[in-house]
């Protein structure tokens, strides 16, 4: 996994677990890897993956059963989806509106290039 600067490591680990789930790569209720497989996974210490899995219990996106690992929520879906929409709409989506002022574009001048990409890519 190729980390960026401009987060932390562990909510970009975070990032990659509620992605997982939400392509149902990781289903609802399912054991998902312990913090020193996905740690061994990703590259990085196992600290840093408990941080991501401490901050996912508290998200309710994963659940801890003491003695047999983490596992994604009943409602694991719905939650991860809550969470990356809100990192969107607070981060990431202010300098799309900027880019697009800058630019002097309408937001609808987006709506073929997403569609294009939905096709490409989840088709």
């Amino acid at each position: 996994m190729q980390f960026r600067e401009s987060q932390s490591i562990y909510l970009q680990i975070a990032d990659y677990v509620c992605e997982k789930i939400l392509l149902k790569e990781w289903t609802e209720g399912e054991r998902i890897p312990s913090v020193r497989e996905l740690a061994v996974q990703l590259e990085v210490n196992p600290n840093t993956v408990m941080r991501t899995y401490e901050f996912l219990q508290q998200q309710e996106i994963i659940y801890n059963q003491r003695g047999i690992g983490f596992f994604t929520s009943a409602n694991a879906i719905r939650q991860a989806a809550n969470y990356r929409k809100q990192v969107f709409i607070e981060k990431e989506l202010p300098q799309v509106f900027r880019s697009l002022y800058l630019l002097g574009m309408n937001p609808d001048e987006l709506q073929p290039g997403y569609e294009q990409y939905r096709k490409q890519f989840f088709s």
